[in-house]
């Protein structure tokens, strides 16, 4: 007689066919004493923004017997101003959109414009979210393929036309700077995808967008003429509040408004709106380690590629660097020196956040330990393009 099937066998058997087999997402959390794997901001929040968010988190507990504000007016209008302030770019409330971290803003995005029987479309290696978010929401996800005679990872305006030519996306994903090349996108191959393709959805995901070198410009500077154009940005990475997960977006009102008709009921909790208006209020002192930080990434690259292990110029908070025999084997040794990078599934390459100076000199000294069996062979680097995560 057969037994019963176990609890595993069922639950398999009512999961989505498309998602049996499938793999979480999730990047390690180990307490180790350099964690420079996520893109964090390695500087705690400074004590009078802690003072600011206490108080604002406090007005607002004694009503939380009631729903928060819906539309989260006041915080749409200071994000707003943020954006107005930080690009020159004039922007209004009414183009504002937020979430629980630029991922829900992403997932609202598939929602309202891919979706079953619709296509997304990326260039990998780039965000792993944007797959896994327009996979989950049904849509078909296109792998689009980098690469150009400046470089692997590049993309050109003619070879990302050409593929949205040939496979005529809902949604296409871009990223400026790139996760986890830390490269900044040509604004010309922006601009020249929204005049190609009319109907299709430009998200432009500008996650680590503060820390650009100067003169990158803001897919920003677009939105006025293109109101297929979305640009994502967060609150996680420049402003230190990764743990406050809120990100948001600015597009033409008529996006915004879509997006109305897919986001849950009162999505933004009061705490949450009081965190992030607290935080922009004091934007000074938290974007105040922005420039120090942008100095351990520049460190980063000229100290790697001294070393010999070449890395990616990047705009970004972090540093993707080759030159690695087997990136699954060094980044255990680097583990062994308790520091944690990130294994992004590209070969030969890791990727490493910049951290303060002490986390900086601490992966540099565990770098400069390893001996030759971590260099690659030559003839051996070859990058595979593989989806990565933040």
């Amino acid at each position: 007689m057969t037994g019963a099937p176990s609890g595993a066998e069922v639950v398999t058997r009512l999961l989505r066919a498309d998602l049996r087999g499938q793999t979480a997402y999730g990047a390690p959390q180990l307490d180790v004493p350099v964690r420079l794997n996520t893109n964090e901001n390695s500087y705690a929040v400074p004590p009078d923004v802690v003072a600011a968010i206490t108080a604002a988190v406090g007005e607002c507990a004694g009503g939380l017997n009631r729903y928060p504000d819906r539309e989260f007016t006041s915080l749409r209008a200071e994000l707003a101003t943020w954006l107005t302030e930080q690009t020159g770019v004039s922007i209004d409330a009414a183009q504002m959109w937020a979430g629980n971290g630029s991922n829900e803003v992403l997932q609202h995005l598939v929602q309202a414009f891919a979706g079953p029987g619709r296509v997304a479309m990326g260039f990998t290696p780039a965000y792993s979210m944007h797959p896994i978010i327009s996979r989950t929401m049904g849509s078909t996800w296109i792998d689009g393929l980098r690469g150009a005679p400046t470089g692997v990872f590049d993309l050109t305006t003619g070879s990302v036309l050409e593929q949205v030519r040939r496979r005529r996306p809902d949604v296409v994903f871009l990223c400026s700077p790139n996760n986890p090349t830390g490269t900044a996108l040509d604004l010309g191959v922006v601009a020249a995808l929204l005049e190609d393709a009319p109907d299709t959805l430009v998200v432009v995901d500008e996650a680590y967008a503060e820390f650009a070198r100067p003169g990158t410009p803001s897919a920003l500077t677009l939105l006025a003429q293109h109101p297929t154009l979305v640009v994502t940005r967060t609150m996680s990475k420049a402003f230190a509040l990764a743990g406050g997960r809120l990100g948001y977006l600015a597009a033409a009102p008529e996006v915004v408004d879509a997006l109305r008709l897919v986001r849950m009921p009162y999505h933004l909790s009061a705490p949450t709106q009081a965190i992030a208006r607290a935080a922009l209020a004091h934007r000074g002192s938290l974007l105040a380690e922005v420039e120090a930080i942008k100095a351990q990434r520049d460190r980063l690259v000229q100290e790697l590629a001294a070393i010999g292990f070449p890395p990616v110029p990047s705009d970004a908070n972090f540093v993707l660097f080759g030159g690695l025999a087997d990136a699954g084997v060094t980044w255990q040794a680097l583990l062994d020196h308790g520091v944690l990078v990130r294994d992004v599934g590209i070969a030969h390459h890791l990727r490493v956040t910049a951290g303060t100076p002490e986390e900086t000199t601490a992966f540099l000294a565990a770098m400069a330990r390893l001996d030759d069996s971590h260099r690659v062979v030559a003839g051996m680097n070859s990058p595979r393009s593989q989806g990565v995560s933040a």
